[in-house]
């Protein structure tokens, strides 16, 4: 198999680290690659696949609209656009949505509300805080604003305009940002994915909250990860009862079509007007159904309770089996986006929980990241850990 995925892609170009896998079919929370070897998939499309693969209620919608419409462009009105951010703004009790295609260019419309926001109030350089850890894309602005110099370094020169501070450190905030009349905004997610599954305490964020409405600062979360559904609330930063500024989403919006959306509250939610920014492709009439129906079927579904209920289950049976293992440092997350993080770097996990037919991701270097689709099940859960076990076993014994 492996020389047949070197052989049959010789003009992709090289920019990721594959498994050497190719896969052909899914149903629920199982793949098929093209020789017809079963995985169990605790990945979810890196928290993207909601309603798992083939959906029986997913896929006819998409199908119906594809007979209809699938691209019109912003010279018209699309429908669907209203229908899907006004299901948003009520799920989040904000004012509007713009949208987009992915999370990068979410949050990379984030920063130019957070920059006009500031120039329109005079500031000439308006800076915004951003967090170790962080990772919010991999466009220059967005990777500026990502703290993994792995992914910042070497592109020559990045933008200046943003002030790095420690996350869940509210003194190290205050330090870092006394007497700066520069600052328009606080970028952070409330929980780091790629960052190593690092949550925001929910006392944090209301600090931060109160901070930004005391200086005058947009709060805006990154929730393209987080968001949706995964932690068991429509969003991560609701268990904190806050509600931000300007909120970034992707990822699960559309179940695998590809939907991005920033949604902005109060001020923020008039700062950019007409010719201030755009999208091809944002609000299609493909994306935008992919968008309605995962909403309405996760609703009818329960799947927020479900991702709690099923994600508490997994995060319980992880502690039983690999929390007394030596090596093990810590299991965390909130509903089903899980961290278990190692005393050591374990990359080589992905190739070898995949050969013994389990997609997951490590992030971080010692973190593995468990982000299934919404859909599994507490079985599903238990067969998750059952695979893992025997292979971070193996790994620690090395």
């Amino acid at each position: 198999m492996t020389a047949f995925i070197e052989a049959a892609s010789p003009h992709v170009m090289n920019t990721y680290g594959r498994v050497p896998i190719a896969l052909e079919r899914g149903q629920g929370c199982r793949v098929w690659d093209v020789n017809g070897k079963e995985y169990l998939d605790a990945l979810g499309g890196i928290a993207v696949n909601t309603l798992g693969h083939n959906h029986p209620r997913l896929v006819p919608a998409l199908q119906d609209q594809l007979t209809k419409l699938i691209h019109t462009s912003n010279y018209y009105h699309v429908p669907g656009q209203e229908i899907l951010a006004k299901m948003l703004v009520e799920r989040a009790k904000m004012t509007n949505v713009f949208f987009c295609s992915t999370g990068l260019e979410a949050n990379e419309a984030a920063i130019k509300i957070a920059r006009k926001y500031g120039v329109d109030k005079g500031i000439a350089r308006p800076e915004i805080v951003v967090y170790d850890h962080a990772f919010h894309g991999r466009s220059i602005a967005t990777m500026t604003a990502t703290g993994n110099a792995k992914v910042r370094d070497g592109f020559g020169p990045l933008l200046d305009g943003f002030i790095r501070v420690a996350p869940n450190d509210y003194q190290a905030l205050l330090a870092a940002t006394e007497g700066n009349a520069n600052i328009t905004a606080v970028l952070m997610e409330p929980i780091q994915g790629e960052g190593g599954l690092h949550p925001m305490r929910a006392e944090y964020l209301q600090q931060v909250r109160a901070l930004c409405d005391e200086r005058g600062w947009l709060l805006m979360l990154d929730e393209v990860q987080a968001g949706m559904g995964r932690t068991g609330k429509w969003f991560a930063h609701q268990w904190a009862g806050i509600v931000p500024d300007v909120m970034s989403l992707a990822k699960g919006l559309g179940s695998g079509v590809p939907v991005g959306a920033v949604v902005a509250h109060g001020k923020a939610a008039e700062v950019l007007k007409p010719g201030n920014h755009g999208s091809t492709f944002g609000g299609n009439p493909f994306a935008m159904r992919a968008g309605i129906e995962t909403i309405r079927i996760m609703e009818e579904d329960g799947l927020l309770e479900h991702a709690a209920r099923v994600g508490e289950h997994l995060k319980a049976a992880l502690r039983a089996k690999l929390g007394v293992l030596d090596g093990v440092v810590d299991i965390r997350g909130q509903g089903l986006m899980i961290g278990v993080e190692l005393n050591k770097p374990c990359g080589q996990l992905i190739g070898q929980a995949a050969a013994a037919g389990l997609l997951l991701s490590v992030t971080a270097d010692t973190v593995i990241r468990l982000v299934p689709p919404l859909i599994l099940t507490e079985a599903e859960a238990d067969e998750i850990v059952e695979r893992l076990l025997p292979l971070v076993q193996a790994v620690l014994a090395a």
